[in-house]
């Protein structure tokens, strides 16, 4: 999807990429993949292929994340160089005006934290009995969005400082429409309102109380395109080159209830063994599964209108930013 930009990228050697969020590394490397292979080809076709420079690649995810699986299944043949960087993409990674190619795939719904409001019982943005801001109160939906607002500006101030002048930055942001009819079509956010109707159940036969249901919630925001666009115009430091609305290309992947359960057991059931402990993991999916079975909507992946925002970003000179 990139390849005809990488014509823009400042020619400097090395050639320092970054993929923030890169988790363990599946779809990473093969991200990585296309992207030096592509520059690569760039420099057959111009004829320069001899002063091909070298490659380095920057593997960024949380401190917790498993960098060995990541590193055993880096490509033997490839064309770059690889470390790890362990962090919080929310903030500065990297020294200053090193990278030349930033890259982010579906790891820009993740907040930095869950809006303290939320859990605060003495506030009008308590979200008593749920785990998120779909179905919620209005001021609930409001602290998760200037949350995601703060951490998405903190995102892209860091990648500025990281990236060299008139440096690339490709994102992939799983977002949802600006509206969709909730009797015949369904988002992330309506599987975790589903998701979430789950613990209160489980509360209900005392598995564990309510209270502990009210002090948890999911920190994922899904934006919409106009709002994510509105981010990026005020900060100001990037020009957008391409913004393109996807629909979700791998809802196809997940044919039935067992394997959408099980791909967000995935991505969740670390978060949720720590504040309500592993005992109640497997009662908490076999219900969550059944539910989706119940469901004509969540059977049919056709109804899902998720999308993923595609959207590459160039760094603008220093003197272009100030001066604006």
């Amino acid at each position: 999807m990139v390849e005809k930009d990488l014509i823009a990228m400042p020619e400097t050697h090395p050639i320092r990429i970054a993929d923030f969020g890169c988790s363990t590394g599946h779809n990473s490397c093969a991200a990585m993949q296309i992207i030096t292979e592509a520059i690569r080809r760039r420099f057959e076709i111009e004829g320069l292929i001899s002063q091909l420079p070298d490659f380095y690649v920057y593997f960024n995810d949380k401190v917790t994340n498993d960098f060995n699986t990541l590193f055993n299944s880096l490509p033997r043949e490839r064309l770059y160089g690889a470390a790890g960087v362990p962090g919080s993409f929310h903030g500065r990674l990297l020294p200053k005006a090193v990278l030349n190619f930033a890259y982010s795939s579906c790891s820009l719904n993740w907040i930095s934290e869950v809006p303290k409001a939320v859990l605060d019982n003495t506030s009008p943005a308590w979200n008593r009995g749920k785990i998120h801001y779909e179905g919620a109160r209005r001021e609930v939906r409001e602290e998760y969005a200037n949350q995601y607002s703060k951490d998405i500006e903190s995102f892209l101030d860091s990648r500025a400082e990281e990236l060299v002048q008139g440096g690339l930055m490709a994102l992939l942001v799983p977002a949802v429409p600006a509206s969709w009819d909730p009797n015949s079509a369904y988002t992330s956010t309506s599987e975790l309102y589903l998701f979430g109707s789950c613990f209160m159940d489980m509360a209900k036969t005392g598995r564990f109380s309510e209270a502990k249901v009210d002090s948890f919630n999911i920190p994922v925001y899904f934006p919409i395109p106009q709002e994510f666009k509105a981010i990026i115009e005020r900060n100001d430091k990037y020009t957008i080159e391409r913004m393109e609305v996807l629909d979700n290309p791998g809802k196809h992947n997940l044919t039935g209830p067992k394997d959408r359960a099980a791909y967000f057991r995935a991505t969740s059931e670390g978060m949720l063994i720590d504040h309500f402990g592993s005992e109640i993991i497997e009662e908490l999916f076999d219900r969550y599964t059944k539910k989706l079975e119940a469901s004509p909507l969540f059977s049919d992946p056709d109804c899902d209108k998720s999308i993923i925002m595609f959207v590459l970003l160039q760094r603008k000179p220093e003197s272009y930013c100030s001066a604006s």
